[in-house]
């Protein structure tokens, strides 16, 4: 397990994809994997800089056996905004990826975090809504736990190849390691919300039934500066199911959170991270 941000050892080389230019954005999936954020950061390599990881263990990429929590997760992060010397920074986290969004804005002690955004996370413990056990539902129960539109979503296993079913398989055991016990939450961080000043924006999908929107509620009061948005006719990826709307609110938090006095990177550090390209 880590306890610095600064000292992150040097067996874990990150699966990342960087695109576009302007502010920095960090985009975190959640356990679905990569391709649930992929149409997002397509969208907002249009108007921003955008850094989209694939965490360590998912779709094949090496999971050191030290990194085993998402706290451990949220500092390899924090560590990876300083190697890259980026700064006003707006973390969009979907389901896990808010979880590990979160646990970076509460270890932040450089303030390189500006702006938050928690689509449908999960992280915290509500004890009036409490967490849906992903993996105890089959698959007709994760696609109407997850989805508005349960039949357009779900696919039978009999469809699907096995070379996918083993890359869910995997990624499935990964989450289990990272966020298994205790499940789905740190037990602190409610409690340590209230310290983070960064201005932060909880949308969720109305018909979530993972994580209902009165959890999302309850984590967006614990923020010092948080506001949940509501998104009709979505689940728990309303990136997926309502993009539109997704995109719009998210645009709008990326403007308002900017921080136009920030001190930029040297110019030809910029231009080196500005280029598309996938690094491993």
């Amino acid at each position: 397990m880590l306890t610095d941000a600064s000292v992150v050892p040097a067996d874990l080389p990150l699966t990342l994809a960087e695109a576009g230019a302007g502010r920095p954005v960090l985009i975190l999936h959640g356990g679905g994997g990569p391709a649930t954020v992929a149409g997002l950061a397509q969208h907002l390599s249009r108007i921003a800089h955008t850094v989209t990881p694939v965490h360590p263990g998912w779709d094949g990429t090496h999971r050191p056996a030290w990194l085993t929590g998402i706290d451990d997760l949220a500092l390899v992060y924090l560590h990876a905004l300083r190697e890259r010397e980026l700064s006003d920074v707006l973390v969009v986290g979907s389901s896990l990826g808010g979880w590990t969004a979160a646990e970076m804005a509460v270890r932040d002690s450089e303030g390189r975090i500006t702006g938050l955004v928690l689509i449908d996370a999960v992280g915290v413990e509500v004890e009036s809504e409490p967490i849906t056990d992903f993996f105890a539902l089959d698959p007709r129960g994760v696609a109407e736990h997850s989805w508005h539109d349960s039949d357009r979503y779900y696919l039978d296993p009999a469809d699907v190849p096995s070379e996918e079913l083993a890359r869910r398989r995997t990624n499935m055991a990964t989450m289990r390691v990272l966020a298994g016990d205790p499940y789905m939450h740190n037990r602190e961080l409610l409690r340590r919300l209230g310290h983070i000043q960064a201005p932060a924006l909880l949308l969720w999908g109305e018909s979530d039934r993972i994580v209902t929107p009165a959890y999302g509620a309850a984590y967006a009061d614990a923020f010092g500066n948080g506001r949940l948005e509501v998104i009709p006719e979505a689940g728990h990826l309303p990136q997926i199911e309502q993009p539109e709307a997704t995109f719009a609110l998210i645009d709008a938090h990326l403007r308002r959170t900017s921080n136009s006095g920030r001190t930029r990177a040297p110019a030809h550090v910029t231009a080196v991270m500005d280029r598309p390209r996938t690094r491993h």
